[in-house]
């Protein structure tokens, strides 16, 4: 048995998302240099421009790439030969994020009562924790700082298994339509296929951090994620809405066993900067 501090846990924490809101991954960035590189439309052109300059000042002054800093958002993959000492792992987890949203004077973003009081709990938490077991004496850690212009777009359909491929893909593309310029493009779609209604949208939040490029290990997911990178790339929408040719940048499938009565699906949608971290204890 591995033992890991509640201390080191909730370091690492603070970290990640000081991390993720103020420098952006390093695939995001090539491909949005990329893209502005390839931009014939002047309008768009200058707005990504403007994406990639920001992204320097948060580097390099740190600052937030984005004012919305996110609700917090943490995958644990918890080894179960790992043992937690000193405190309790939610409690850990919270101290690490009050601490970063505190510390790094980043924006609070959280109520309390959703629908009535709707009072800020100042510190952004609670964190929304996900922890699954596996083999193994480590932990990896991946946190998402999620704005909502972005989280507001987002979609889970309960599809019929009729729907089919094409259905499928309708209701991706359809999704990113109808979010326009609302999510800051261009944009990062995970897509989650299967499970239940909260399984789907589980794994669309955990797909939107894969590396851009990655492919779903099953060709047959591979070649929906690249129709519909396409197909989505072609709704002119652009970099902030100014039109042009990059869209998105990313479509990421997770899928999972379903039932034989459905085919639930849901569509995560990330703004350019799609703000995360990960490392591993």
């Amino acid at each position: 048995m591995r033992e890991i501090s509640c201390a080191a846990l909730q370091a690492a924490v603070t970290e990640l998302f000081l991390k993720a809101n103020r420098e952006i991954a390093p695939d995001i960035r090539q491909a949005m240099e990329a893209a502005r590189d390839a931009e014939t439309s002047p309008a768009a052109r200058y707005a990504l421009e403007q994406l990639v300059d920001n992204y320097d000042c948060a580097r390099e002054d740190g600052l937030p790439i984005c004012q919305d800093t996110g609700m917090a958002v943490l995958f644990a993959e918890v080894g179960q030969e790992v043992h937690f000492t000193g405190g309790q792992f939610t409690d850990a987890v919270n101290a690490g994020v009050r601490e970063a949203y505190v510390r790094g004077l980043l924006r609070k973003s959280v109520v309390a009562d959703p629908l009535f009081d709707r009072r800020n709990t100042l510190d952004n938490c609670p964190a929304i924790i996900h922890a699954s077991i596996v083999p193994g004496d480590r932990v990896r850690l991946l946190a998402i700082a999620k704005g909502f212009g972005s989280e507001n777009m987002s979609r889970v359909g309960m599809l019929t298994p009729s729907a089919g491929e094409q259905g499928v893909f309708i209701y991706i593309v359809e999704t990113a339509r109808l979010a326009g310029p609302n999510p800051c493009p261009p944009i990062v779609v995970g897509v989650g296929i299967g499970g239940d209604f909260e399984q789907a949208a589980l794994m669309a939040k955990h797909a939107t951090a894969r590396p851009l490029g990655q492919r779903h290990p099953d060709p047959r997911y591979a070649d929906l994620e690249n129709r519909a990178l396409d197909a989505i790339n072609a709704l002119g929408i652009g970099a902030a809405g100014y039109g042009g040719l990059t869209t998105v940048l990313n479509v990421a499938i997770e899928s999972a066993p379903t039932h034989i009565a459905g085919l639930p699906v849901a569509v995560n949608i990330c703004c350019h900067a799609s703000r995360h971290a990960e490392t591993t204890l």
